[in-house]
């Protein structure tokens, strides 16, 4: 348990590109809002302690996370990533270290939050930067490294020089920062930029100015840091969390037939040896026994399916219990 450690979660923004009236944190990614998945990610790090920056929306947006338990900051202006932090000094002020995510980052993983974190207590560092590698870097804020591989500056896209912009290294949004030291360096952060806003990213130079250490955690994956910033990044999130579900069953023990078109909904259980041919789609509250046969485009909701029993393609069920062994004909619609 890092009992030192604060996550801060930024949630305030609109998002305007997902030309949406809701909040982008709220914009759902396999079957939850994907804010969700981050403070899923962040409990499963065994960090304890939460505070969600809430700004557009805020009300829903709290009424959302309301079974978890955080600390709501309220940032009234959005006046920039810098500025969202420095809102949550208050709720900071017991802890050493602060992690700060974003909140339209549904694809982060537990794993990686804690290999982060083990780097940071190793190195001492007063920063450490997520960063990543990408193929097209548009959009994103380009990690300047110096001559000894340690981050140097973060310039964002529009700041950019056209040599800068041709860096591939990214800042993935994800830092862990020494608090005292944070807090002190977001009052010196001007807004003399192309936004006019307040960069989290530019207590990277002043850490450097000060002769304090800026370390790199250079993450491989590159998927796993995606923002969602619009509606086609939703979809690649989406795909990717469906995948890696299929891909967790598939190592269980069931068989699936075109797996990026079966939808699993967290915490179905599927009994081994059990075959999912393309299309299916399990939700609710079903379950499926050992050694089942679930055919093409087979939709069960709340369903209990009993062992070696054979659901014939494209049969509808809703609430609906199948016995062990029984074969339920192709096209079937049955409700209870």
């Amino acid at each position: 348990m890092h009992t030192d450690t604060i996550a801060v979660i930024l949630a305030a923004g609109k998002g305007t590109r997902m030309k949406s009236s809701r909040a982008k944190v709220l914009h759902e990614v396999f079957f939850k809002p994907m804010l969700h998945h981050v403070l899923d990610s962040v409990l499963a790090a065994a960090i304890p302690e939460i505070a969600v920056i809430v700004g557009h929306d805020r009300e829903a947006v709290t009424q959302s996370i309301r079974e978890y338990a955080y600390t709501p900051v309220v940032q009234k202006e959005q006046l920039g990533t810098g500025h969202a932090v420095l809102c949550a000094e208050e709720a900071c002020q017991d802890r050493e270290q602060v992690m700060i995510l974003c909140g339209d980052t549904p694809l982060i993983r537990p794993e990686t939050l804690s290999a982060m974190l083990a780097a940071h207590d190793k190195s001492g560092a007063t920063i450490t930067l997520m960063t990543t590698i990408l193929k097209n870097p548009f959009g994103y804020g380009r990690v300047i490294s110096n001559e000894d591989g340690t981050i140097a500056e973060i310039v964002e896209e529009k700041d950019a020089t056209d040599e800068q912009r041709q860096i591939q290294e990214i800042n993935t949004g994800i830092y862990l920062v020494q608090r005292d030291f944070l807090f002190n360096a977001l009052r010196q952060v001007g807004t003399d930029n192309s936004q006019g806003e307040v960069y989290l990213t530019d207590i990277i130079a002043i850490a450097n100015r000060a002769g304090k250490q800026v370390a790199k955690f250079l993450h491989p994956e590159a998927i796993d840091v995606l923002g969602v910033n619009s509606r086609v990044e939703l979809a690649q999130a989406h795909d990717e969390l469906l995948m890696r579900r299929n891909r967790d069953l598939m190592l269980d023990g069931v068989t699936m037939y075109q797996p990026h078109t079966i939808t699993v909904q967290p915490g179905i259980a599927i009994g081994a040896d059990t075959i999912i041919e393309a299309g299916a789609r399990l939700t609710g509250s079903t379950s499926v026994g050992q050694g089942a046969h679930i055919q093409d485009g087979v939709i069960l909701h709340s369903c209990t399916i009993g062992a070696a029993s054979v659901i014939g393609a494209h049969a509808v069920l809703y609430s609906s219990t199948v016995e062990d062994e029984e074969h339920i004909p192709p096209l079937t619609h049955r409700v209870g």
